[in-house]
């Protein structure tokens, strides 16, 4: 389980396919801050980009460490199939502070960045959802985007889906990677977990309409 608090900037530095086939997974090897593995053992999870892996090798002198991804969870996630920056964050713990919303660390799709510009001393970032994830968006409610906590302000369904809005303030810009998306580029999201709950609480043993 996790926060969506990035609690630090890493980066994919090589992705090396495991198998001779598209059905295989990669491995990859990550560049962690320096003292960021300190606390850190083999088998523990850490988020990339919001999706929960666990960490098979470390080495805590270097601040690098490697993760098997299957082609499953590369089929179903964005920004992790080729070196790059990413978003880090370690599983929570009993007594850690619930800083943003409760994460399980499992991408429920694939946004598309539709506008991301200044506004004020903020940025304006709106993000067009799969319309399968259109009725757990909701105004003032929470969405991980690329592993943040962030807060939706405003929801605007469309016919391939639904755009949501996020203001991003300097701080957010600053630790984590949402500084450098661009429009046309893709997100992992996951949706409230609350909100996944009832949904399946109102919608169990309901027939389809015939």
């Amino acid at each position: 389980m996790f926060t969506g608090i990035i609690s630090g900037l890493g980066r994919i530095v090589t992705a090396e396919a495991i198998g001779a086939t598209a059905a295989h997974g990669k491995r990859l090897s990550i560049q962690a801050p320096p003292g960021y593995l300190d606390d850190v053992q083999l088998g523990d999870s850490i988020a990339l980009n919001g999706a929960c892996m666990t960490v098979t090798s470390m080495d805590p002198a270097t601040a690098r460490f490697t993760i098997d991804i299957s082609a499953e969870s590369l089929d179903k996630t964005a920004g992790l199939d080729a070196a790059g920056p990413v978003n880090l964050e370690k599983a929570m713990r009993p007594q850690d502070r619930l800083g943003g919303h409760l994460v399980s660390g499992h991408v429920d799709g694939i946004g598309q960045v539709s506008h991301f510009a200044p506004i004020g001393e903020s940025w304006e970032l709106r993000i067009v959802a799969p319309a399968e994830l259109a009725r757990f968006l909701a105004y003032k409610g929470s969405v991980t985007v690329n592993g943040v906590s962030l807060t939706v302000n405003r929801v605007t369904d469309l016919a391939e889906g639904s755009e949501f809005t996020i203001n991003l303030i300097p701080h957010t810009l600053e630790h984590t990677t949402l500084g450098s998306l661009r429009a046309g580029s893709r997100v992992n999201l996951e949706i409230d977990l609350i909100a996944r709950y009832v949904e399946r609480m109102l919608t169990a043993g309901v027939k389809p309409a015939a």
